[in-house]
């Protein structure tokens, strides 16, 4: 095996972990605030029932889950089975970060004043109204470092993908390492580094921006 090809297959398995990453965000973040929804909903048996989902979710290993929902279903034989390893990873993991993004939110919607939400109501706001023009960009500004620390998990929680033979950045890094190939498998740490410093940098901007207003 040849350096070029060795670098070919790094890349390889690291674009596969930047797809895990996005797919799960583009997922778990709105899902996140439709959970935190349900969880303050008035109607009990649906709050409850949020709250007790939240707390299993959150309770066990994410790899426990990965490999629930590729092979449960197929050994129960509930009539379908989740055969890519990619939508496996990526229902595993939305629900996952969904759960805790919920918490999140709930906290950076609870942190909003009530005073705030019967000034819009005097002022003849909609409930919607209010909402996306008073109270989310609170929220935002609430809950932005605790969700860039989940999101800078989550970039190190994609080799767990690894563990259902999908074939991600760690993933290629041990089976270069099988090969006796030790440096490359080392030099997978440069890729996570350089990612998560990328989003470092950029949630670092966010917040500089968002404290400009407070």
């Amino acid at each position: 095996m040849n350096v070029e090809k060795v670098i070919i297959d790094l890349f390889k398995g690291f674009g596969m972990t930047v797809a895990i990453f996005f797919a799960t965000l583009a997922v778990a973040l709105p899902l996140g605030l439709i959970f935190a929804f349900l969880q303050k909903s008035k109607i009990k048996p649906i709050s409850y029932l949020m709250n007790a989902i939240i707390w299993i979710v959150r309770g066990t290993p994410l790899m426990l889950q990965v490999i629930v929902v590729y092979y449960v279903p197929g050994l129960l034989k509930l009539g379908f089975s989740v055969r890519s390893e990619f939508l496996a990873v990526l229902i595993a993991f939305s629900l996952n970060y969904a759960c805790y993004f919920a918490v999140i939110y709930k906290g950076g919607i609870n942190a909003v004043p009530k005073g705030q939400y019967e000034a819009c109501q005097v002022l003849g706001m909609t409930k919607k109204q209010t909402f996306f023009k008073v109270v989310l960009p609170q929220v935002y500004k609430n809950i932005l470092p605790a969700m860039s620390n989940e999101i800078i998990t989550l970039v190190k929680d994609t080799s767990i993908a690894r563990i259902i033979g999908l074939s991600e950045l760690i993933f290629v890094g041990q089976s270069l390492l099988n090969y006796g190939y030790l440096a490359p498998f080392f030099s997978t740490a440069l890729f996570y580094l350089a990612f998560i410093g990328v989003l470092s940098i950029l949630f670092a901007k966010l917040e500089k921006r968002t404290n400009r207003y407070r």
